[in-house]
């Protein structure tokens, strides 16, 4: 059997201008994590409404496999607004579904046979979906070569740093932008001296084996023990950047399980998030095929 790679936490709708658009950092993840020809899967909860059911077809149709627990809660919404560049903010829906992921006996059967996890923050707000996540970490496989990437995904008030401290204790690999980094930085009182001693610092404090950060049009930067890989940020035209962080940690992931070196898999993600971002929505088909 094919192992999994899941994308752990949030589903929902983003409520755009245009319209509204399946979103969620681990749709998105496990989207374009499934366009490199991985076994990918969304593991969340939907409420038992219309909402609901507009998910699981939305996920039929564009082929992203899930298991989605029913819930007396409604299925989750976000209020996207987007600005002049297109970088969007966010009104997150409380006490929604996916606060209340259950750790039931799929999900841990799911659990055990995962190669790759993708989690954030965002859906550690709730202690019932705080508890799933962190036993999924650990019915994991315990082989060296699982990846626990915790894509940190600060959103509005919805983090603390015990949530924050947790999570960088069980994760091998993760991403952060530049932004996050800073309140990070200060959380921990890592007093680093710039972006990359910060990061060393987190990596050693944590024992964490990879870093990405992100730095918007500035850059990305990726740390692997003593190495370091920077790329520039393409220029495109950018429609906007819904997903695109998703986007980048997928194909990233995605790269260095096919055994791609880490900086060549640096520049698979930094060529697949600016295509994203050179296309409205977070979940674009990616073409041309060199991007995969």
């Amino acid at each position: 059997m094919k192992r999994f790679i899941i994308g752990l936490g949030e589903v929902l709708w983003d409520i755009l201008p245009q319209g509204k658009q399946l979103g969620g950092a681990p749709t998105n993840f496990a989207y374009h994590v499934g366009q490199f020809g991985f076994n990918s899967k969304v593991v969340s909860a939907i409420g038992n409404d219309l909402l609901g059911a507009e998910v699981k077809d939305f996920m039929s149709l564009r082929d992203i496999d899930n298991y989605l627990a029913i819930s007396n809660y409604p299925t989750g919404t976000v209020e996207v607004e987007l600005d002049s560049l297109g970088i969007p903010s966010y009104q997150i829906k409380e006490e929604v579904a996916w606060d209340y992921i259950p750790f039931d006996a799929q999900i841990k059967a799911i659990a055990q046979n995962t190669q790759a996890v993708c989690f954030g923050t965002l859906a550690q707000r709730a202690s019932t979906s705080h508890k799933t996540i962190h036993e999924f970490l650990k019915a994991m496989p315990k082989d060296q070569n699982t990846l626990k990437i915790f894509d940190i995904n600060l959103r509005q008030s919805f983090y603390t740093k015990e949530v924050i401290e947790a999570s960088l204790k069980v994760c091998n690999t993760l991403k952060i932008n530049d932004e996050e980094l800073i309140v990070v930085d200060r959380l921990f009182e890592l007093k680093g001296k710039n972006a990359e001693h910060i990061c060393r610092s987190l990596m050693d404090k944590f024992e964490i084996s990879t870093l990405i950060l992100t730095c918007g049009a500035h850059g990305s930067h990726v740390f692997i023990e003593q190495k370091h890989s920077f790329k520039e940020t393409p220029k495109v035209n950018v429609i906007d950047t819904v997903g695109a962080g998703d986007s980048f940690t997928a194909s990233f992931c995605a790269s260095i399980l096919r055994g791609m070196s880490m900086r060549e898999a640096h520049q698979r993600a930094v060529d697949v998030s600016a295509f994203v971002c050179s296309n409205a929505g977070a979940m674009p088909k990616l073409l041309p095929e060199h991007l995969i």
